[in-house]
């Protein structure tokens, strides 16, 4: 999906303050004051004008509301925040501070790409526990507990139609609360936009919970056969879902761009830099694929003001400016939101403490809008 906001912004002629950084931690208020001051000063450094030092000061000083470890990605100009997300965890790359005309965006699509959002639902007849996850994280978004009636009778003693009326009371309660949660839950499928929603718990509750939900969230629904509401249970079954759906999610999305690209003997992709650079160019990109070892390459390419956005060197650029050389990754990153096209990035998926594994960095692959001979 093309990001229109950052697209406009990456477009806008002009010098930008940018910086990718972690966001407030649990250190001392000191601490943070000293480490802000720091980045400050690498800002003025850089060249970053007052009026931006001023403004990434008060945006960091002001935090964000995420539980530490967080990451802040800024860009200012003209003493006014443009952009200013947060993500929870770790940087995913190094520190990026600094001040020119072409703002790095990879640690902003990277951020975005690894933070797919979802849901899990821990539900029993009593009602749920709804939090807001997000992709190879270790803090959540946020929690909802939802408590339902209780006056429900599930081991009455009377028989005959004493004991059939308290059944059906019963089940009126656990279907009234189950409606309670499935409203919950298919309004932050709406507003937030979840890629998955995993639901654990009682079985009974996880059926009626089903039967109540949205078309749209009954598409995306997981279903786990796991009690953590429970006392003493445990949440190896939830985090073994969560975990292949992550995987499922993030392999479909690289294998779709792989097999379009190879389609009709590879007349709808483009492989390497040379084609890849040329297909961004003609506009002809639809997503692009990068490793993400291709950050820390040395390859560089250059960044223009204007269509195509990209070349390889000066000669290529016809009518518009050269900004300047950056790096290979950036540069087509760049000129695929330039020209609405969408961003992946292959991750090494390790362990904290698994080592990287030596291997080249694979060139970058786009799938195409149409082929190099028609349009």
């Amino acid at each position: 999906m093309a990001d229109h906001v950052l697209e406009r912004l990456l477009d806008s002629p002009g010098e930008w303050t940018f910086v990718y950084t972690d966001g407030r931690g649990a250190e001392p208020a000191p601490a943070e004051r000293t480490r802000q001051r720091s980045l400050g000063d690498t800002l003025r450094d850089a060249g970053a004008p007052e009026s931006d030092r001023d403004a990434v000061d008060g945006a960091l000083s002001q935090g964000a509301g995420v539980p530490s470890p967080s990451v802040r990605y800024l860009l200012v100009r003209n003493g006014a925040v443009e952009l200013d997300e947060t993500f929870p965890g770790s940087r995913l790359g190094p520190q990026i501070i600094g001040h020119g005309p072409v703002p790095p965006v990879l640690p902003l699509l990277r951020e975005r790409a690894t933070d797919s959002r979802y849901l899990v639902v821990e539900t029993a007849r009593e009602g749920a526990r709804i939090s807001v996850e997000h992709a190879h994280r270790r803090v959540g978004d946020e929690s909802h507990e939802i408590e339902g009636r209780t006056d429900s009778l599930p081991k009455v003693q009377a028989g005959g139609w004493s004991h059939k009326r308290y059944q059906m009371h019963t089940e009126d309660v656990w279907k009234h609360n189950q409606d309670e949660v499935a409203a919950e839950v298919d309004e932050l499928v709406r507003t937030r936009r979840p890629k998955f929603v995993v639901v654990t718990g009682d079985v009974r509750a996880r059926q009626l919970l089903a039967e109540q939900l949205a078309p749209a969230t009954r598409s995306i629904l997981i279903e786990v056969d796991e009690h953590t509401k429970a006392a003493g249970s445990s949440d190896a079954a939830l985090q073994d879902a969560v975990g292949d759906a992550l995987d499922e999610l993030a392999n479909s999305d690289i294998s779709e761009v792989r097999d379009r690209a190879s389609a009709d003997d590879g007349s709808r992709g483009a492989r390497g830099v040379p084609d890849v650079v040329r297909a961004l160019q003609e506009s002809r990109v639809d997503t692009l694929l990068l490793d993400a070892r291709a950050v820390n390459s040395d390859e560089t390419l250059l960044a223009l003001d204007a269509a195509p956005w990209i070349a390889t060197s000066g000669e290529d650029s016809l009518d518009a400016n050269v900004l300047g050389a950056v790096s290979a990754a950036e540069a087509l990153a760049r000129a695929a939101v330039l020209t609405g096209a969408r961003v992946l990035v292959a991750e090494d998926e390790l362990d904290a403490d698994e080592p990287r594994p030596d291997r080249a960095i694979a060139p970058p692959m786009a799938a195409l809008r149409w082929g190099g001979e028609e349009g």
